[in-house]
């Protein structure tokens, strides 16, 4: 139960959490560093980020709680870049602290998980045409090939009220978990 409602207390643990999984050699908990194993070479990294659709986006909100959430991304030139309505959250809590972290992620199993975090800062983007350039970046990811006779107007109003975010990451962290060459695991249920 996530305490969450009306008159809910919160039920939050005492202490430091405790985690525990497999202790055979060679499996999770073994205390072997596999950083350098799993790390990912920038063209995985950009084949992950070019295939997948979907990432979780963290701001600050005003109180420095986090605020994420999942977007549908872009690009703008080799940057991740978004568009979002010009009064959203997310566009709020930029123009107050332009701190960003962004991640795009896949796999089910823990021998199966990829993904990529990037740490930076944000540009508000509101220059028509570069605005522009990420409104079809996004379209054509999700919808369709950009044809400008067919669909002009349906990027317009996609863009209508809204800011572009480009994101500069100063740190990049990958992993693949399919590089350590572990057997499927069951999925609990």
């Amino acid at each position: 139960m996530l305490g969450i409602g009306a008159g809910s207390r919160s039920t939050m643990p005492v202490g430091p959490p405790t985690v525990s999984g497999p202790t055979t050699t060679g499996g999770f908990g073994d205390g072997v560093k596999r950083r350098s194993q799993i790390q990912m070479s920038p063209a995985e990294t950009q084949s992950l980020l070019s295939e997948a659709r979907t990432m979780t986006m963290c701001t600050f909100n005003h109180d420095g709680t986090i605020h994420a959430v999942a977007m549908w991304y872009g690009f703008l030139g080799d940057d991740i870049a978004i568009e979002t309505k010009a009064k959203s959250q997310k566009a709020v809590n930029l123009r107050r602290d332009p701190r960003i972290t962004c991640l795009v992620e896949s796999g089910e199993g823990y021998n199966e998980l990829r993904g990529v975090e990037l740490v930076g800062w944000a540009e508000l983007i509101e220059e028509p045409a570069r605005l522009w350039e990420i409104g079809v970046s996004v379209f054509e990811r999700h919808v369709a090939p950009y044809n400008e006779g067919q669909h002009r107007s349906q990027v317009e109003a996609m863009l209508h009220n809204r800011v572009g975010v480009r994101v500069h990451a100063n740190r990049i962290v990958t992993w693949d978990h399919r590089k350590l060459g572990a057997p499927p695991a069951g999925r609990a249920q």
